[in-house]
């Protein structure tokens, strides 16, 4: 099974030097019964776009809740055996949790297909969004205009033999 850990890049950071994403329990996020029935398409690829995109989200607050940290949104994708990755049944409605997904130990780094990390270019768009993110949870519209700007980006592909100019 195909699952979007999302990180920010300190994190992608301590995961090379280690060899793992971890420690478990992981928060990560993958095509879900809920995630297919909110996106309603059978798509595969258009449904792991919807999980890479939600992973990229938690990426977001991650930032937000880490002054310290790039400004860029960095989300892995790994491929975990099926089961590993288990979605809460209690949150299966919860808009908030859509396609979230649990996994209870570490992952080796090895696992993974590849890394999805902003352009530089998106670092402007990425620091307000982070800053006002609260707000935009709130309700505020401006906010939220903000937020949506900065996952109007792209996140751009790596494998994950480029992580070291990654991180470097």
């Amino acid at each position: 099974m195909r699952v979007y850990v999302p990180l920010t890049l300190p994190g992608l950071a301590a995961a090379h030097q280690a060899g793992e994403i971890g420690p478990g329990p992981l928060t990560a996020y993958a095509v879900t019964p809920g995630l297919r029935e909110w996106y309603v398409s059978d798509d595969i690829e258009e449904l792991e776009y919807a999980a890479l995109n939600r992973a990229a989200s938690a990426s977001l607050r991650l930032i937000a809740g880490n002054p310290d940290a790039v400004r860029r949104r960095v989300v892995v994708a790994v491929d975990v055996p099926d089961g590993a990755a288990v979605a809460d049944p209690d949150r299966s409605l919860d808009s908030s949790s859509l396609g979230e997904v649990r996994i209870a130990s570490s992952v080796a780094l090895a696992e993974a297909a590849a890394v999805h990390v902003d352009a530089d270019d998106a670092e402007k768009d990425v620091t307000a969004a982070a800053a006002v993110l609260g707000a935009a949870d709130l309700g505020d519209d401006d906010a939220q205009f903000t937020v949506d700007g900065a996952e109007d980006h792209e996140l751009l592909w790596f494998g994950i033999q480029e992580i070291p100019n990654l991180i470097g």
